[in-house]
This record gives C-alpha cells, sequence and structure tokens, in this order.
C-alpha cells in the first residue's frame, strides 16, 4: 500500500484523504475499519505534505529588483506578503 500512495499525485492523494475523512466523520463506520481509514489518512497526509515541501523547495518566483529580473525563493516571497498583511 505504501509502494502505490507514492506513486499518488498530489489531487489523488487529496481526494482519498477527502473520502477517509467524509467515512470518518459520518460516524457509521465499525472501529476496526476506522482505524484502518484513519491510519491510510495519517499516511495520505503525510504524502501531500512532502509533495508541498519539495514543490516549495522547487518553486522559485521571478521578481524584479532594481530593475533586474531575479530570482528568489517563493517561501522568501510568502514571508514578505505575510509581513506586508
Amino acid at each position: 500500500m505504501a509502494q502505490e500512495q507514492q506513486s499518488l499525485n498530489f489531487e489523488e492523494a487529496m481526494n482519498q484523504l477527502e473520502v477517509i475523512v467524509s467515512q470518518l466523520e459520518r460516524g457509521d463506520v465499525p472501529l476496526e475499519q476506522a482505524i484502518d481509514l484513519f491510519q491510510k489518512g495519517m499516511q495520505l497526509s503525510q504524502l501531500c505534505s512532502q509533495k508541498l515541501s519539495q514543490v516549495e523547495r522547487k518553486i522559485e518566483m521571478i521578481v524584479e529588483a532594481d530593475g533586474e529580473i531575479g530570482k528568489k525563493p517563493f517561501s522568501s516571497l510568502a514571508e514578505e506578503s505575510d509581513t506586508l498583511g
């Protein structure tokens, strides 16, 4: 199952996670199945988090600074917008 989850893209993992959350929120799932669903949901959550971290490290925003085009890491740009807002 871990191998199968690693091959999921972010959107597929999020969709599966949403289905699991819906099932658990209904409250009509037997305890044993709820535990299995919770465990799978946690694995999917970790996978999504890892994929987001990978993308965040790769993204660089191109910004214009002092009349020159330069690259700036995405996280730095996000921190600047947090301080502005």
